[in-house]
């Protein structure tokens, strides 16, 4: 059973940067690719990034490119989020959520970004605040 937990997150002003941490445990992530997720007060949970099971593919939003940076270490278990240029509309839950590759491959370069009905394991999230 994969089990995910989220850390990193936190209040920061406008312009800063914070690292998101998703630690696995229970199997091995070689075979999950992994979204992040966020979800502001009131609003529905969407896609924010997503990497492929070993990390050749990543997809962001739009309304991320070019601030944020998903990576992963599938030996210590962990994908991590970059994130820079901090605005107040990044200010969210964020999850983590793993999709068994064998579901078919859901992060690729062209594809959406990740969507929340690919994924079967989830974080219980980190909030992230941006305010000055």
């Amino acid at each position: 059973q994969l089990q995910l937990v989220e850390s990193g997150g936190g209040l920061v002003q406008p312009g800063g940067s914070l690292r998101l941490s998703c630690v696995a445990s229970g199997v091995t992530l070689d075979y999950y690719a992994i979204g992040w997720f966020r979800q502001a007060s009131g609003k529905e949970r969407e896609g924010v990034s997503c990497i492929s099971s070993i990390g050749e593919h990543t997809v962001y939003a739009d309304s991320v490119k070019g601030r944020f940076i998903i990576s992963r270490d599938n030996a210590k278990k962990e994908v991590y989020l970059q994130m820079n240029s901090l605005k107040p509309e990044d200010t969210a839950v964020y999850y983590c959520a793993a999709s068994n590759s064998l579901r078919g491959n859901v992060c690729y370069d062209g594809s959406p970004v990740s969507r929340v009905d690919n994924y079967d394991y989830w974080g219980h999230g980190t909030q992230v605040t941006v305010s000055s």
